[in-house]
């Protein structure tokens, strides 16, 4: 007797386990499936976005670009051919929100740091102060892993028109001339189809967790 129930215990394990394992696959199936928007000009605050953008409803991509790194190499957008990336915009003197936001950053880098899929791209908004020699300086003080993380200079115009045009990141206008200075706090998540994905304010923690959620979201986006 003590044997005929035994097997019928045994089997109630059994069903009790699948019946755990089919709601559990019933529960995921029935989640919504967690997607990124894609920002475009229309969808950002217009004191973000150029003149010339604010009526863009689609197609928006970061532009072609060609700048120089902290070890003097050229970087341009075939260096962040097929991948993801978050860029940014500082300057090594500044004494306020910018170690800050170097300091996320170098956290951002600690998480990707084995993940051949995501790069980091911070642009100087002080290209005639901040020559390869400086950000060389400043990369080996802040840590930078050159494989992940390029600090770039180069011609002002280009990087503040990157900053307007294409990360719309910036909420003063300006033509990136002699005394013209932009200071944004803002992190930008960029796809590999050169779309923007997320705006995170760079001085808050919980929004660099955000970020790396959100980055998770994405990825997994591309594993479909």
């Amino acid at each position: 007797m003590g044997s005929f129930f035994s097997k019928y215990k045994f089997f109630g394990a059994v069903l009790l386990g699948l019946s755990v394992v089919i709601v559990y696959l019933f529960y995921n199936a029935l989640q919504p499936e967690q997607k990124l928007p894609i920002y475009q000009p229309s969808m950002v605050s217009q004191e973000l976005v150029d003149s010339t953008l604010h009526y863009k409803k689609k197609y928006h991509t970061i532009a072609d670009f060609e700048l120089t790194n902290q070890n003097g190499n050229s970087i341009t957008q075939r260096d962040y051919a097929d991948k993801i990336y978050v860029a940014d915009f500082f300057f090594t003197t500044c004494p306020t929100i910018c170690p800050i936001m170097t300091k996320n950053m170098a956290h951002i880098q600690g998480s990707i740091l084995d993940d051949s899929d995501v790069l980091l791209l911070s642009h100087s908004v002080t290209p005639d102060i901040d020559s390869v020699a400086q950000l060389k300086k400043y990369a080996l003080e802040k840590g930078v892993v050159d494989s992940k993380w390029n600090l770039v200079t180069g011609d002002k115009k280009q990087i503040y028109e990157l900053a307007r045009k294409s990360y719309l990141a910036v909420k003063t206008d300006g033509d990136g001339g002699p005394y013209d200075m932009i200071h944004t706090e803002n992190f930008i998540l960029v796809d590999k189809e050169r779309r923007i994905r997320g705006f995170y304010d760079g001085t808050n923690s919980e929004e660099i967790e955000k970020l790396l959620n959100d980055l998770e979201i994405l990825k997994a986006s591309y594993a479909d």
